[in-house]
């Protein structure tokens, strides 16, 4: 038999742990529920900023986290987004360029060229740039904020491309534009010693655009440099787990609904085939085979991330060179800020990059 003081012990034992176990219940999150077809749904919560990023990388996503809810931000004025004119600004004042408005197989550009001069290495090499906009604006914005500090950090030749872009023009204009001033500027520079790379839709085309060559028989550029994109098409972008896991948190975007018929949210495509080989190569593997090195750069909060890993993924897969670099806490283009390590250290790892493969095998 119990005695009373190891009765009165056991009462208050039992009234503390229910205690506890109601205050457990009460903080618990709400459960996860898993549907038949492996859906989750994921119940709300809060998501902090990485400890891997730096104090500056930190003020900076939480920065643009706001201004992307600010559409004033978001506004163009002649192809320049308020939310990237301080990053234009300082990049002017870090990186010493001068800028020459030109036209190259009747494509209109912008011309970079270091005010140090060329480097030696890269007398003989040129990288094209393809901006980032959506394949509807951010020219001449996103154009600069791609081009200089690559041009004065590698010592190189930059050709930045204002390709044709919708609502006005549909595909393949973007793609005809980049293979004219290839073309053009295969008469001065081997293949082997061009580069082109991009963001954002800038990213995209350049793997269109070496499936359009491979179509038009122009040989393959020395290395290719996908930032901020992969090469998959769905109706609503990029596609894969990233469309719901990064973008809220990357992009203060909300994420799409499952239950919505896939559509073509860029004019530019509209009544076009996604699942062309010349939009969307990455579902070909005889098309991947014959790509050059591939660098893939991403951020864990970036919506593209998905498609970057599994781009990279088939690359591989079918023999490419191709490099991943991911971004730990950070966005969809989010070296346009020069003022941020992270930036800068994916600064180093693009122009580490084309100067390890540009004229490979030359003589």
């Amino acid at each position: 038999m119990l005695t009373s003081h190891v009765r009165r012990w056991a009462c208050v034992l039992l009234v503390c742990s229910g205690t506890v176990l109601a205050q457990s219940s009460a903080n618990r999150s709400p459960p996860i529920v898993i549907e038949a077809n492996g859906a989750v749904q994921v119940p709300a919560h809060t998501v902090p900023m990485s400890p891997f990023l730096s104090p500056e990388g930190q003020a900076y996503v939480a920065g643009h986290l706001r201004d992307m809810q600010n559409p004033a931000k978001l506004v163009q004025n002649d192809g320049v987004p308020a939310l990237l004119v301080p990053y234009l600004a300082r990049q002017r004042e870090l990186y010493a360029v001068e800028k020459r408005d030109i036209a190259i197989g009747g494509v209109h550009a912008y011309e970079y060229l270091p005010r140090a001069g060329i480097a030696p290495p890269n007398r003989k090499r040129v990288l094209i740039n393809l901006h980032g906009g959506g394949f509807s604006g951010c020219w001449p914005a996103c154009a600069e904020l791609e081009s200089m500090p690559i041009a004065a950090l590698a010592g190189v030749r930059v050709v930045s491309l204002d390709y044709r872009q919708g609502p006005k023009n549909r595909f393949p204009a973007a793609s005809e534009d980049v293979a004219a001033a290839y073309r053009e500027l295969l008469k001065t520079y081997s293949a082997q010693d061009i580069g082109i790379y991009g963001c954002s839709a800038g990213g995209m085309l350049t793997g269109m655009a070496v499936a359009w060559f491979q179509q038009h028989d122009l040989p393959a550029p020395g290395a290719i440099g996908i930032l901020c994109a992969g090469l998959s098409m769905t109706g609503g972008g990029f596609g894969g787990d990233s469309a719901y896991t990064t973008a809220a948190i990357g992009e203060s975007r909300t994420p799409p609904r499952v239950d919505a018929p896939p559509r073509i949210t860029m004019e530019y495509f509209a009544g076009a085939d996604l699942n062309d080989p010349l939009i969307a190569p990455v579902n070909f593997p005889a098309v991947l085979a014959r790509f050059p090195p591939t660098l893939i750069v991403s951020g864990t909060r970036g919506f593209e991330l998905s498609s970057a890993v599994h781009t990279h993924a088939q690359l591989v897969k079918q023999g490419v060179d191709a490099d991943l670099h991911v971004w730990e806490g950070m966005f969809h283009g989010f070296f346009y800020n020069p003022d941020v390590p992270e930036s800068r250290d994916c600064f180093a790892v693009i122009v580490k990059f084309f100067d390890r493969h540009l004229g490979r095998g030359r003589p």
